[in-house]
């Protein structure tokens, strides 16, 4: 499956972006899907993650209750909404698949999009 993420950008601390990722080349719903970020010198974060139908989601500590993902079968896109951005979100974000789970790992990976919050 291929994956094209967009929608990152600059923005200032406590405002709101939208990252999308569109699927293509196989099934979307047949993949648990999920962003993970990784800001410069650190490690890869796991973000969030939904199950195949949209109905479980799972998210990182760090963003608990400031992100919601979500996603559209129908459109074979995934959407990661980001409230009350801060600066310690600033990272690339990377959308990923797996048949089975998305955590720090999956099988396939988009190129990324950068989110800048300036404080």
């Amino acid at each position: 499956v291929q994956l094209q993420a967009s929608g990152g950008g600059l923005v200032r601390a406590g405002g709101s972006l939208r990252l999308s990722c569109a699927a293509s080349g196989r099934t979307f719903s047949h993949y648990v899907m999920g962003w993970l970020r990784q800001a410069p010198g650190k490690e890869r974060e796991f973000v969030a993650a939904i199950d195949w139908g949209g109905t479980t989601t799972s998210y990182g500590d760090s963003v608990k209750g400031r992100f919601t993902i979500s996603r559209d079968n129908a459109k074979n896109t995934l959407y990661l909404q980001m409230n009350s951005l801060k600066p310690e979100d600033t990272a690339v974000y990377f959308c990923a698949a797996d048949r089975f789970r998305v955590y720090t790992t999956a099988a396939y990976w988009g190129q990324g999009t950068l989110v800048n919050v300036s404080s």
